[in-house]
């Protein structure tokens, strides 16, 4: 039999109470999905719609509006009314990101409120087996050998395996050149082919590849390994805390979406993130559950600000 403790049951009753005034609303409550139907994010907010809608007991609603790094979706939630009746399942790119690379972008950081943070996931630092490279060590002096910029997949400028590569680079002295590709599957052949010297995907793009050997994952960029991939060690054990990095995603509402309405949002995303079924589904995905309410987002997006800003000031990047 569940117990509710004295904490759980003041959080359930107000939960209860902002629900109350929410259940008049007149329409359907739209999450943005940034991405095309049928992928992860895709699979990730229909989830987080119907445990919300649950909670709350409204209609919760999907819509995929995919395009221009995520840009298309984001400037519909900016530009929507701040009544709680649309909100933006962001992330990295699609908010921090863009903002940062693209000045004359029309929204900002100061565009939305924050609802609640979600999860993340990190990247890899991956090589083909046929080069012969088992650890950053042998990284290293692979590169010192070819003496040439080694190439690497990315998901095009400015995205997040675009700027990681700067930062290897940096960190360990050695030329990069980023190789652009419009989907992963594209670039996860030329890597194994041994077309390109590396990759940052995520690990759940190449678990299969690692076990069948045609592709080694050198180290997450995480503090800790991933019990799916328990042989491979993470960049904080190795000693590389500068190459920590990953891949965030959040709930945002339009600026001056009342609190009251933004609590209750946040109470019910944060308990449906931390419910089995979606742990379920983060760890089928490779995703880490990071949830937290507004503070939890706004201190990841300054987080952005000083990591991704950073790298992003010194190689003068500026995107259109």
């Amino acid at each position: 039999m569940h117990t509710l403790t004295r904490r759980g049951f003041i959080a359930a009753g107000t939960l209860m109470m902002l629900a109350r005034p929410l259940r008049a609303a007149p329409k359907p409550v739209t999450i943005i999905v940034p991405y095309a139907a049928g992928g992860p994010n895709d699979n990730f907010a229909r989830l987080l719609a119907e445990g919300m809608g649950a909670e709350l007991g409204l209609n919760f609603i999907v819509e995929n509006k995919p395009g221009a790094n995520g840009i298309i979706g984001a400037t519909q939630v900016a530009r929507a009314p701040a009544d709680g009746g649309t909100l933006l399942m962001g992330g990295s790119g699609p908010v921090s990101l863009n903002i940062l690379l693209r000045p004359s972008l029309r929204y900002g950081f100061d565009s939305f409120e924050s609802v609640a943070m979600m999860f993340d996931g990190p990247l890899t630092i991956t090589v083909p087996s046929t080069i012969g490279v088992n650890s950053i060590a042998d990284l290293v002096a692979y590169a010192r050998h070819e003496k040439r910029a080694l190439t690497y997949g990315s998901l095009g400028p400015g995205s997040v395996t675009d700027l990681y590569g700067l930062i290897l680079s940096k960190a360990l002295d050695i030329p990069l050149t980023a190789v652009p590709y419009k989907s992963t599957p594209t670039s996860l052949i030329d890597l194994i082919t041994g077309r390109n010297d590396l990759s940052y995907m995520t690990p759940i793009a190449l678990a299969d590849h690692q076990k069948a050997g045609a592709v080694k994952i050198l180290a997450l960029t995480t503090d800790q390994r991933d019990p799916a991939l328990p042989e491979v060690p993470s960049v904080a054990e190795l000693g590389y805390p500068q190459l920590k990095a990953s891949y965030w995603t959040a709930l945002h509402a339009p600026k001056g979406t009342p609190p009251d309405i933004i609590q209750a949002y946040s109470a019910a995303a944060i308990k449906t993130v931390q419910s089995d079924s979606f742990r379920k589904l983060l760890a089928t995905n490779g995703q880490i559950e990071k949830a937290g309410g507004p503070q939890a987002l706004e201190a990841q997006l300054e987080s952005d600000r000083q990591y991704w800003g950073k790298v992003i000031k010194e190689n003068q990047i500026v995107l259109d």
